[in-house]
């Protein structure tokens, strides 16, 4: 009988850091996978009731004042440093997340600048390369026709390579320009 109550009596569990709590808690949820799960909901924002309009018990913490009266004034007090300071947490709180979208703005301009540049530069090599294929399918016309042409003059040869030469120097120019 010793053997059986001693597995079911079970150790304590020691928690020694955050992964201990997790697996404990994980565990729990896992014996009963039926149950449903509780998700609490985030916390809302507060907000500060507004300021006084009229404040009927004015008083200092000076003489003259009775006793009960100090206790009154510093709640009043402290209830209004605690409305600024709520004021200023959110002014701040926007003043950040104003920054945070503003940057966003920056980067996606950025981006969106970077994209066209290089969409353009692109666009220019494609059209550069047609060019290119364009005018070797015409030399290439015009030396079948010229080696047909094998009675012709040797004035014609040369102004077809000057042609030629004259064409590569303008698309060399407008690579280079770009």
């Amino acid at each position: 009988m010793s053997d059986t109550e001693s597995k079911t009596e079970k150790k304590p569990i020691v928690i020694k850091n955050a992964t201990d709590l997790q697996r404990l808690k994980l565990e729990k949820l896992m014996k009963n996978p039926d149950k449903p799960v509780v998700i609490p909901d985030p916390p809302k924002s507060k907000s500060l009731a507004p300021a006084p309009d009229f404040v009927r018990n004015v008083m200092g913490s000076s003489a003259g004042a009775g006793s009960g009266e100090f206790h009154v004034y510093r709640h009043l007090r402290r209830k209004e440093y605690a409305r600024q300071k709520f004021i200023q947490e959110k002014s701040e709180k926007e003043k950040l997340d104003d920054e945070y979208h503003r940057k966003i703005e920056e980067n996606r301009k950025a981006a969106e600048e970077r994209t066209a540049k290089k969409r353009a530069k692109r666009l220019k090599k494609k059209k550069m390369a047609k060019l290119k294929a364009k005018t070797a399918k015409t030399d290439n016309k015009q030396n079948v026709s010229s080696q047909s042409d094998s009675d012709s003059s040797e004035e014609n040869n040369d102004s077809s390579e000057e042609s030629n030469k004259h064409k590569e120097k303008k698309i060399s120019a407008s690579e280079n320009s770009s």
